[in-house]
């Protein structure tokens, strides 16, 4: 997990740079910078919209005796989804897009399950029961 995430903090950035100075050069600096400023306008705008949605999720669940299993995914997509729409980019605007909008995170709450359930099952994830 150490070397994924590594990998990550180390690729994502020079490819970013990359994306921005080939937009830069391509359309202007003046409507890449305001192409930025409106994703984050947009993303925070629709990470607050998704998040509400996900806590009346949870209040709804919790009310009829039912485990909030699948809106808790959902609100950890829609966190990580927000916080990489404000760093600047178009492939972390595009990441955070894809976890926000509900169509395009199902499939990766199903991957999410996959992997948790792989990981329980190997016994890597310890549960703690009172």
């Amino acid at each position: 997990m150490f070397r994924w995430l590594l990998l990550f903090i180390l690729i994502v950035p020079a490819l970013e740079i990359g994306v921005l100075i080939w937009a830069g050069n391509w359309m202007g600096p003046w409507w890449v910078i305001l192409l930025i400023i409106a994703t984050g306008i947009i993303g925070a705008w629709l990470a607050k919209q998704q998040g509400l949605e996900t806590i009346r999720n949870v209040q709804d669940s919790m009310s009829r005796g039912q485990p909030p299993q699948d809106a808790l995914l959902d609100g950890a997509c829609i966190l990580v989804g927000g916080a990489v729409l404000l760093t600047p980019g178009f492939i972390t605007d595009a990441i955070g897009f894809i976890l926000l909008v509900p169509a395009t995170r199902a499939p990766i709450k199903r991957l999410l399950r996959k992997v948790i359930m792989r990981m329980m099952d190997k016994g890597s994830v310890t549960i703690y029961r009172r």
